[in-house]
């Protein structure tokens, strides 16, 4: 009297199939939210990356106006002036060992371009062996 009714049995390929699709679309969404969570980490550590980047830029900016600043003063002529007459031991020549000398222009040949003027009163050594 024991009968087994073909309608209550129930066949382990029947239930993996019907829980096949929730397992796929759990799969799916497990992926995604991986991918989400791994695009997120990467989007933060460019943004450490960037601000980095941006700060050493900033401080690179600083140590050249620095280094411009030092260079100028560095250059300055009442600095360099001082400097050669101190430890150089140079003065200002006197007004009559100065004489300007014409502009020469590129392109432009003078006459007598060999032989130098030689100014009224201005001695000038010459080497004995002269060529």
């Amino acid at each position: 009297m024991t009968q087994v009714s073909s309608r209550n049995t129930v066949s382990v390929g029947r239930v993996l199939v019907h829980l096949l699709p929730a397992v796929l679309l759990f799969a799916l969404f497990a992926a995604v939210g991986i991918l989400h969570v791994t695009s997120r980490v990467l989007v933060v550590d460019m943004g450490y990356r960037l601000s980095k980047a941006e700060s050493e830029g900033r401080s690179l900016t600083r140590e050249n106006d620095r280094l411009k600043l030092e260079l100028a003063t560095l250059k300055a002529p009442a600095r360099l002036e001082k400097l050669a007459r101190e430890q150089l031991g140079m003065m200002m020549p006197p007004g009559s060992a100065v004489m300007s000398l014409e502009p020469e222009l590129p392109g432009v040949r003078r006459k007598g371009k060999g032989e130098a003027r030689k100014p009224a009163g201005l001695r000038v050594a010459e080497r004995e062996n002269a060529r």
